[in-house]
């Protein structure tokens, strides 16, 4: 049963936008939780992108993306987003949906939920 779906990738030309939204199959699965996304990359291992605690109060981000994506939620949706702007070639990836208990387990990786991924490749 997929309890998290992303949506939004594509292909996309260096420098351009995308927006990435990930729902939640129910609030169960959504309200208390730190939100976040991974990617990987062919040959690559997973790593984190950006997370966003239960409130929205606080937010966090590797520092390849930092000043290019946002990420938001909307807990009324059960859905959180990822805008991504100024994309390089090198942001080109599965992006995963993933829910964690807090910040903290999200940047060690530590998930409760995850989703199936959605390509984003970015042309150069």
């Amino acid at each position: 049963q997929v309890q998290l779906v992303e949506s939004g990738g594509g292909l996309v030309q260096s420098g351009g936008s995308l927006r990435l939204s990930c729902a939640a199959a129910s609030g169960r699965i959504f309200s208390g939780y730190a939100m976040g996304w991974s990617r990987q990359a062919p040959g690559k291992e997973r790593e984190f992108v950006a997370t966003i605690s239960w409130s929205g109060g606080s937010t966090d981000y590797a520092s390849s993306v930092k000043g290019r994506f946002t990420i938001s939620r909307d807990n009324a949706k059960n859905t959180v987003y990822l805008q991504m702007n100024s994309l390089k070639p090198e942001d080109t990836a599965v992006y995963y949906c993933n829910a964690a208990s807090s910040i903290t387990f999200m940047r060690r990786g530590v998930y409760n939920y995850w989703g199936q991924g959605t390509q984003v490749t970015v042309s150069s």
